[in-house]
C-alpha cells in the first residue's frame, strides 16, 4: 500500500473514531438528561408526598389536641373521685399565716402555676421559696399553688404525677410542711434533668420528704398516688384558662409554667429580664414591699388585697 493511501485511511480511521467518541458522548448526555428529568419527577413526587404526611401529621395532631372547652374540663375535674378538701375549686392549695385554706384579709395573694420536673419552675422557686415561705408565716401574702403534671411526658416513669400526689397528700395531711417538701423536691442536687431525664424512684422522693421534716410514716403514705387522677385532669383544665396565658414573647396566648399571678392579675415574668431584676427583687418590687421588711409581722407589702403588681 501506498504511503498516500495508508494516510487516507488513517485519517478515515481517527474521523470515525472522534465521530463515535462524539456518538457516544452524546448518548451519555442523552442519558444524563433522562436521569436528571426522573430524579426532578422524583423529587416532586416525594414533595408531595412529604408535604400531604405534613399536612396529614398537623391534622392527626390538631384533631388529638382539639382545644377543650373550658366548662367541659371544669366539670370533669369536680367529677375526680379523690380529691384534696384542701384544694380550691380550680386545684390551687392556699397557704398562709391563717393555716391551710385560710387567708389573711389585709395580705396580697400569689398564685404559683408549677410541676416538679418544669425546670422553669425550679429556678423560680429556688429564688423564690425561702422569701415566700418567710412571708407566709409573718402573714404578709396568702400563697396558692397549683400543681400540675403535665411533664410525665418527659419521664420514664411518671415522675411528675408521683411528686405531685406526693406533695398535695402532705398539703391535706401535714401543711405545715407542704412549703419544705415542695423546696426539696426543687432543690438543684436533686429536681431531674428533663434533657436528660433519669429515673426518680419512691425511695428517693421519700428520702426527700424525710429530709424536709416529714415523717417516714407519713412520707410512705404520700407515695401511693391518691390524686394523681386529679392531677390529670387538672393538666386538662388549667390551659384553657385564658387568665393564665402568656401576655408575650414566644408563648403568648398559651400558657405555660412557671405561671405567676398576684390578687388575680397575671405576672409576667419577662419583665424580669428586661429590667434586671431576680425573682425576689422583681417579686417585692411587684407586690410593694422593701427586702428588709420580708418577715415582719407588722409589716404588709403596699398593694394590700386587691391592688395590680406594681410596675418593674
Amino acid at each position: 500500500m501506498s504511503k498516500s493511501s495508508r494516510q487516507s485511511t488513517q485519517a478515515r480511521q481517527q474521523q470515525n473514531r472522534k465521530a463515535r467518541l462524539r456518538a457516544e458522548e452524546e448518548a451519555r448526555q442523552q442519558e444524563a438528561a433522562r436521569e436528571r428529568k426522573q430524579q426532578t419527577l422524583i423529587g416532586l413526587i416525594v414533595t408531595i408526598v412529604v408535604v400531604a404526611l405534613i399536612a396529614l401529621g398537623g391534622f392527626l395532631y390538631w384533631n388529638s389536641h382539639k382545644p377543650v372547652k373550658v366548662e367541659n374540663a371544669y366539670e370533669t375535674v369536680q367529677k375526680v373521685k379523690v380529691k384534696p378538701s384542701v384544694a380550691n375549686d380550680k386545684g390551687g392549695i392556699l397557704i398562709s399565716k391563717a393555716g391551710v385554706d385560710k387567708s389573711v384579709e389585709q395580705a396580697p395573694t400569689v398564685e404559683i402555676y408549677m410541676d416538679f420536673m418544669c425546670p422553669g419552675c425550679g429556678a423560680l422557686h429556688r429564688g423564690l421559696d425561702s422569701t415566700l415561705t418567710a412571708m407566709v408565716k409573718a402573714g404578709q401574702i396568702n400563697l396558692i399553688i397549683y400543681p400540675m403534671s403535665f411533664m410525665d411526658r418527659l419521664t420514664t416513669d411518671e415522675y411528675s404525677s408521683r411528686a405531685g400526689s406526693a406533695a398535695v397528700y402532705i398539703a391535706q395531711n401535714d401543711p405545715d410542711h407542704f412549703l419544705p417538701f415542695m423546696a426539696s423536691l426543687y432543690d438543684k442536687d436533686f429536681q431531674p434533668d428533663e434533657e436528660n431525664y433519669k429515673p426518680v424512684s419512691d425511695k428517693q422522693i421519700r428520702q426527700q420528704a424525710i429530709k424536709a421534716g416529714i415523717s417516714p410514716e407519713m412520707a410512705d403514705r404520700s407515695l401511693k398516688g391518691e390524686y394523681r387522677a386529679w392531677l390529670s385532669a387538672l393538666d386538662k383544665y388549667t390551659p384553657t384558662r385564658k387568665e393564665l396565658w402568656n401576655t408575650s414573647g414566644h408563648n403568648k396566648g398559651q400558657m405555660s409554667t412557671p405561671t405567676v399571678r398576684i390578687n388575680g392579675t397575671f405576672w409576667d415574668l419577662g419583665q424580669l429580664s428586661t429590667s434586671g431584676l431576680d425573682y425576689k427583687a422583681g417579686l417585692l418590687k411587684a407586690i410593694g414591699l422593701d427586702p428588709e421588711q420580708v418577715g415582719q409581722d407588722d409589716v404588709l407589702p403596699s398593694i394590700g388585697p386587691k391592688g395590680s403588681p406594681l410596675a418593674l
